[in-house]
């Protein structure tokens, strides 16, 4: 390491302490309708860390590593926190990061974290509810085993520390490296650079194979001693460097003045985070750098703004909002550096750059909000995709710190980058995101047997390995979307062949039963057949987290062609009523899939694939059902408390979709341009579209009981069809549903 590089930053940083940067007002404050505790119960896995709109830190409490409610780091049930890390997913179904973890202690140096059950022997603290506060850009606690109370805020790659210490010579704060969400550290150092200067790196391997984060951390105080702990050895030592490090700096505190630490991240190297530490985050003013957070997602949550039926749905709708802001996450360092896909250093010459894409779940509505709402932030998203596949000649499907995890299926990029360019997103090459696309679709691997595909016309149980049906239908939507893309380009040829492959859909759909069903290599169907019984991976079977009744509607690009497989609109709905009216409980054999949650019947709100089946109503003439269905997802799973979620939010998926159903349109199809028209269920929705236009939703008499829309206007123009259009939002308006408590239909 160049050591004297570090030294003339650290005297940069001590030299810039004090320089403040310009507040920004914010007229009004929609950030008080923010609860980042929504979700954090068992399946929600959110977190309630300081974050900031795609930042690289998420700051926050740990609160368990280990099990399937510890996805995130912190489960609502536990009491006691090990620390707070720097980085944390939102809402996944899987285990990962928590890097770079920090704990204050007092007391003797204890270098094991301990457990929920038995604190004492660790450095973890007991820490009660009523004494957290998390807020858009802050989080509070007291550590009651130490009596410290600990705050936490952030600009985008540095998170900001305040600890009030209780009087004493045994105060200290702890760097623990082994420390991960789900994973294990391989490699890391901590290393002192001055007395108020600690640099280091963690490496590690888990649901992602390969993960890291250089760190820069600068005290407003000199420190003392430093107690180093070396995969278990124990010395006063300077530097530490091995496979598992931690270490204790001794602290001077007393009971009036705070020690703050800034902790900034950098994919690239101890120089990126110095180099971020340094030009990003020059005050010390802890008050004035939560007030800037503040003010930043005020920016982006002032562009809707909302008439609710009462207190509990702003915050519910302000809370998603959040929730759909916060991934993806920055790779880029303020210089442009970042760590790539090839396991390179580049320089970024297309803007900051992003990872964690979770696009199994957030291609359905979460890109498309953004599209609508936010294209500039959409469009560096689609660029970071595009650049994944320059370097490696892959597009990302499930991707967490820039590691392609395999673990969803379909192609999923492809409509978020054909969505983009279809709305007049031309800032990326179309050829090279056209390249991408369809090698993507063409490319066998593990999960997308691509010669099979094309020889049977759908994925062969007996060949593709499980989730066969799931894959054929996903991969069915993302043939649909690179044939508009192709379509767009004058590529004809493409544009047929992927269109037939669009419709293989067709050739897993059993009459007799109705439902789509595995079939073999030879054409038959899979015998025994359990529609009820519910699969995923882990267990085999032909669907991904569900059962052929909740896969059976996943054809988002034809619905029309699936009602024509019905026989008619009236044996679609009646085989629809059937998904909703069952009970689960009474069928014998489910096996329990963690992920399949929300249930209403056998529709299962908190999981992905079932977020467009309410919508599939309007298509066949049945609006009035779409209306019962949203207002009864929106009474029993979206409320604001802790465990107001019926299932993972998933990167922002579940939240997108609460936003556009609360507007009372869907993107089904989130490449077609059109939003599918539902009911809504605000009284008035203003979005401040980024052309600088209004466009306003006004549902007339909304209540609880007015839940059925009898009439629609468009600028005072009855609308007779059963979307509205992309184009047609952007130019501005009213939107007017009129709401009874009669169906009409």
């Amino acid at each position: 390491m160049k050591k004297l590089f570090y030294m003339l930053l650290a005297a940069s940083l001590a030299a810039c302490s004090f320089v403040k940067e310009e507040k920004k007002e914010v007229c009004e404050s929609l950030t008080q309708y923010v609860d980042p505790f929504i979700g954090t119960a068992y399946v929600g896995h959110t977190h309630p860390s300081a974050s900031l709109p795609f930042s690289m830190v998420q700051v926050g409490p740990d609160t368990g590593t280990k099990g399937w409610e510890h996805c995130s780091g912190y489960y609502d049930a536990d009491r006691t926190v090990m620390g707070f890390s720097h980085t944390h997913l939102s809402g996944t179904g899987a285990s990962e990061m928590g890097d770079v973890l920090i704990m204050p202690v007092t007391g003797d140096i204890k270098f094991d974290p301990g457990t929920n059950d038995d604190p004492d022997v660790g450095y973890r603290s007991r820490f009660q509810q009523v004494n957290e506060v998390a807020k858009a850009g802050y989080y509070k606690t007291v550590l009651d085993d130490y009596g410290i109370t600990a705050e936490m805020t952030l600009t985008p790659r540095v998170g900001f520390h305040k600890y009030q210490f209780p009087a004493g010579n045994k105060s200290g704060i702890l760097f623990d490296m082994e420390h991960g969400i789900g994973d294990a550290t391989y490699e890391s150092f901590i290393e002192v650079i001055n007395d108020s200067t600690i640099v280091g790196v963690r490496k590690s391997h888990g649901f992602t194979r390969d993960h890291g984060y250089y760190f820069a951390a600068r005290f407003s105080a000199p420190f003392g001693k430093t107690t180093v702990w070396n995969d278990g050895e124990v010395s006063e030592a300077k530097k530490v460097e091995g496979k598992n490090t931690k270490m204790h700096v001794a602290l001077s505190t007393t009971e009036n003045e705070p020690i703050m630490v800034k902790v900034a991240l950098s994919t690239t190297s101890v120089e990126g985070a110095l180099k971020n530490l340094f030009i990003e985050l020059r005050t010390w003013d802890f008050d004035e750098v939560r007030a800037r957070a503040d003010s930043t997602w005020n920016e982006y949550l002032k562009r809707i703004s909302i008439d609710a039926v009462d207190e509990a749905q702003k915050i519910s709708f302000y809370t998603s909002m959040y929730h759909a802001l916060l991934m993806p996450n920055l790779i880029t360092d303020v210089d442009g550096m970042f760590y790539g896909w090839d396991k390179q250093i580049h320089s970024s010459t297309c803007g900051d750059l992003y990872t964690n894409f979770s696009l199994w779940d957030t291609y359905r509505a979460l890109h498309p909000f953004l599209s609508l709402m936010f294209p500039q932030q959409n469009s560096q998203l689609v660029k970071s995709m595009i650049e994944r596949y320059k370097q490696v000649g892959l597009l990302p499907t499930n991707e967490y710190g820039l590691c392609e995890t395999w673990c969803m299926i379909g192609n999923h990029a492809i409509p978020v980058i054909v969505d983009a360019y279809l709305r007049g997103d031309h800032s990326f090459d179309p050829q090279k995101a056209y390249e991408a696309i369809t090698h993507s679709q063409r490319w066998d691997h593990e999960k997308a047997d691509w010669t099979n595909y094309d020889k049977y016309g759908y994925f062969p149980f007996d060949l593709s390995s499980v989730e066969s049906v799931s894959r054929t239908l996903e991969s069915g939507y993302d043939d649909y979307c690179v044939a508009q893309m192709a379509k767009a380009l004058g590529k004809t040829d493409d544009y047929n062949f992927f269109m037939k492959r669009a419709e293989y859909y067709k050739n897993l759909y059993d009459p007799s039963i109705m439902l789509v069903r595995g079939r073999d290599s030879k054409g038959n169907w899979r015998t025994p057949f359990h529609s009820f019984a519910l699969t995923s991976e882990s267990e085999g079977g032909d669907y991904t987290e569900g059962n052929a009744w909740q896969w059976t509607w996943h054809i988002q690009h034809d619905v029309p062609g699936l009602i024509s497989l019905f026989g008619s609109k009236e044996k679609f709905v009646t085989k629809l009523d059937s998904l909703f009216y069952i009970n689960p409980d009474e069928l014998p054999g489910i096996v329990e899939v963690p992920d399949v949650t929300g249930l209403i019947g056998l529709y299962a709100h908190g999981n992905e694939p079932s977020h467009h089946i309410a919508y599939l109503y309007a298509y066949a003439d049945r609006p009035d059902k779409t209306a019962e269905i949203i207002r009864e997802v929106f009474d029993k799973y979206y409320l604001p408390t802790r465990d107001g979620l019926c299932g993972n939010d998933d990167c922002g998926q579940m939240s997108a979709w609460y936003i556009f159903s609360g507007m009372g349109f869907y993107p089904v199809d989130p490449v077609s341009g059109e939003y599918v028209l539902g009911a809504p269920q605000i009284k008035e929705v203003r979005l401040t579209l980024p052309n600088g236009k209004l466009f306003t939703v006004r549902a007339n008499h909304l209540s609880k009981a007015n839940k059925y829309v009898t009439a629609i206007r468009l600028n005072g123009k009855a609308v007779e069809g059963k979307t509205i259009k992309y184009d047609e939002i952007l130019c501005g308006g009213l939107l007017e549903f009129d709401m009874s408590d009669t169906a009409n239909h």
